[in-house]
């Protein structure tokens, strides 16, 4: 697809407490909430060697009040991050205060919102699909419909159109256009968005703000993915599920759902050591050591802790989701004690430093190379690509290093530093403002390394750039992969 370098974009500390999210915070420390400094520092120097550039953030709660926050530079308290699957638990909730509204139930037939859109002659299994069997990932498909991935205009009426091979109920298929069904109904029933519907209802009473949501043809928020929002928005969402729903003295979502929906509703495996194979409920996975989460692709987490009263939010960029929720059970969740630990003020400083000084790696290498001068400015025409760029100019001039990637229409400049991290905005063509974050290294004379972070996004690119008399040579490989094509290799020539 042209341009998806910068489409993908697109699609892409301290120690207080407050009682039930008060902005008015009390200093404490981890000791004194059950849990010590030394099982925090372990949890993020495991990570950090065993996960290394994973962890984007993460926020602890215990007893409604923040244990421990940490950011990983070029993140921040103030991003926004993408939740891909994360944002299926904030659809479920929409269902059940819709259900509580009297404006569905979820035993209501799937089509009965939609018979415009149902072919004619319906089979039985498609007829005696329910809102719960949404929910609960037993649609009845063999394998999730793929028309989200094709130029389909009308989602709704392409799964309506989807072969429904098994009675509803009786088999786990996890499938996000299921999810995204859930979103048209509530756009149905209340005549707004998902999005429009949770702000006065969800997102207001808890703070959070901004949030964005992706939106499907006909206007339709996704549902199954797309949901942006903060790290302390995503623990405040624990906390109220923790919470039985209550937030601040109100029933923002009935008990009774909160328990359902969390509780185990359909079997989806029989592995022990599996945190996939624990059962399902209403867009939440149950976890071994009798927890409850909603998670995301590349590592977004809200996962709670009934039995201990905590939650854990975490943000990251992994292709081992199952390696980090083993993290958190070694040092964590092992560490949660039901009463205040001993103070340990050394370990408690030591720990704050950590959390001060934390960020993602920078490249390594040389500062300069004798080539420098003499490609600084250098025009180079580029080959014929499926990103669409045309040229490409290279800035090493102090203080104004930064790649210019020319597509014709428009040109993106990427700001980097040698040694450290420089941040920067591209506007994508949608006038998107996307946050970057690069550095860059001389990895031999005539090859310069450029890793650029697309910050509030799980993914970061690895540009390298080989100089030749009259040429040059970029390569391009991200840091995760979505299924995509190879990775993009071009040549280009001095103009």
């Amino acid at each position: 697809m042209k341009n998806t370098f910068f489409l993908l974009l697109l699609s892409l500390i301290f120690f207080t407490g407050c009682k039930n999210s008060d902005t008015k915070t009390e200093k404490t420390t981890p000791e004194s909430l059950g849990i010590s400094s030394r099982s925090i520092l372990n949890f993020i120097d495991a990570a950090e060697k065993t996960r290394p550039d994973d962890l984007h953030s993460f926020m602890l709660l215990r007893h409604g009040k923040i244990v421990a926050e940490a950011y990983w530079n070029p993140y921040n308290p103030d991003n926004q991050h993408m939740l891909f699957s994360l944002s299926k638990s904030f659809t479920s909730t929409a269902i059940g205060i819709a259900q509580a509204e009297g404006l569905l139930s979820i035993n209501d037939p799937v089509i009965s919102f939609f018979p415009d859109k149902t072919p004619g002659n319906p089979s039985q299994n498609l007829e005696s699909m329910r809102i719960r069997d949404l929910l609960r990932m037993n649609t009845g498909h063999n394998t999730e419909p793929q028309f989200i991935r094709q130029d389909t205009n009308d989602w709704v009426k392409a799964f309506l159109a989807a072969e429904v091979e098994h009675k509803p109920g009786t088999r786990f298929v996890y499938n996000s256009a299921g999810t995204f069904m859930l979103s048209a109904i509530i756009q149905k029933v209340s005549g707004e968005t998902l999005l429009q519907y949770l702000t006065p209802r969800l997102f207001e009473p808890l703070g959070i703000e901004n949030p964005s949501w992706e939106t499907a043809p006909g206007g339709i928020n996704v549902g199954g993915w797309g949901l942006k929002v903060r790290t302390k928005d995503i623990a405040n969402f624990g906390q109220l599920y923790l919470q039985k729903g209550m937030w601040e003295g109100k029933q923002i979502v009935p008990a009774e759902w909160v328990e359902e929906a969390t509780s185990l509703q359909t079997s989806n495996g029989s592995n022990p050591d599996s945190d996939w194979e624990q059962g399902y409920g209403y867009k939440f996975w149950r976890c071994r050591h009798n927890l409850y989460r909603g998670d995301g692709a590349f590592g977004q987490y809200c996962i709670v802790f009934p039995e201990q009263d905590a939650v854990l939010a975490i943000t990251s960029g992994s292709g081992d989701m199952g390696a980090i929720m083993n993290l958190v059970w070694d040092h964590i969740l092992a560490g949660l004690k039901e009463e205040p630990l001993e103070e340990n003020m050394e370990v408690f400083n030591i720990l704050q430093n950590k959390l001060s000084n934390l960020s993602l790696s920078v490249l390594n290498g040389q500062s300069s190379s004798p080539l420098a001068e003499s490609i600084s400015g250098q025009e180079y025409s580029m080959s014929s690509n499926t990103e669409g760029i045309k040229e490409i100019v290279i800035n090493l001039q102090p203080d104004m290093q930064s790649i210019s990637f020319n597509f014709g229409d428009r040109t993106e400049i990427v700001p980097f530093a040698f040694g450290s991290l420089k941040n920067g905005t591209i506007t994508l063509p949608t006038g998107t403002v996307q946050y970057i974050a690069s550095s860059a290294a001389w990895t031999s004379p005539d090859t310069l390394q450029l890793r650029t972070y697309l910050v509030e996004t799980p993914f970061y690119y690895t540009h390298e750039i080989a100089f030749g008399e009259d040429e040059v040579r970029l390569k391009r490989k991200t840091n995760l992969s979505m299924g995509g094509g190879p990775e993009l290799e071009i040549r280009g020539r001095k103009k």
